[in-house]
């Protein structure tokens, strides 16, 4: 198995276990039994840096594994993006790969989307009747459910 392998298992392990709320309670734990422990060792400045050294190794370290885990969850979203759109007859294949364009290219490109949306609706608007009667048989819908 390679370390690529090993590191992606792992990442996926520790987010998974991070993301838990029994996680977020012993963390919470950790932390009261600290601030307790406090008077015990006279709030030195040792007893300060245990906490202090703790919470900054963890936050380190978790960031690289988060980092990871949202890089992998991206490209899988992305990958699946990109089958819909390649065998959606209607899609326009230009929108695949689009995650790989500068800043302003994609914001030119959501600009056009969001005009080619304004037509569509105005069209479908002329043949549905105004956006309010639209939006009251929505309503009349979701309450009779």
């Amino acid at each position: 198995m390679s370390i690529s392998t090993t590191f992606t298992r792992f990442a996926a392990a520790i987010a998974r276990a991070a993301g838990k709320p029994v996680t977020f309670a012993i963390c919470c734990l950790l932390v009261v039994l600290w601030a307790v422990s406090g008077p015990l060792f006279g709030f030195s400045d040792t007893w300060q840096l245990v906490i202090n050294t703790s919470t900054t190794i963890v936050t380190f370290l978790m960031v690289f594994l988060i980092q990871n885990t949202q890089n992998r969850d991206g490209a899988a979203l992305q990958a699946k993006l990109d089958e819909l759109i390649r065998t959606t007859a209607e899609a326009r294949n230009f929108f695949v790969g689009l995650e790989h364009m500068d800043e302003e290219e994609v914001e030119a490109v959501r600009r056009q989307c969001e005009a080619d949306a304004e037509r569509a609706e105005a069209r479908e608007g002329a043949r549905r009747g105004p956006p309010q009667e639209t939006l009251a048989r929505l309503s009349r819908s979701i309450r009779t459910r």
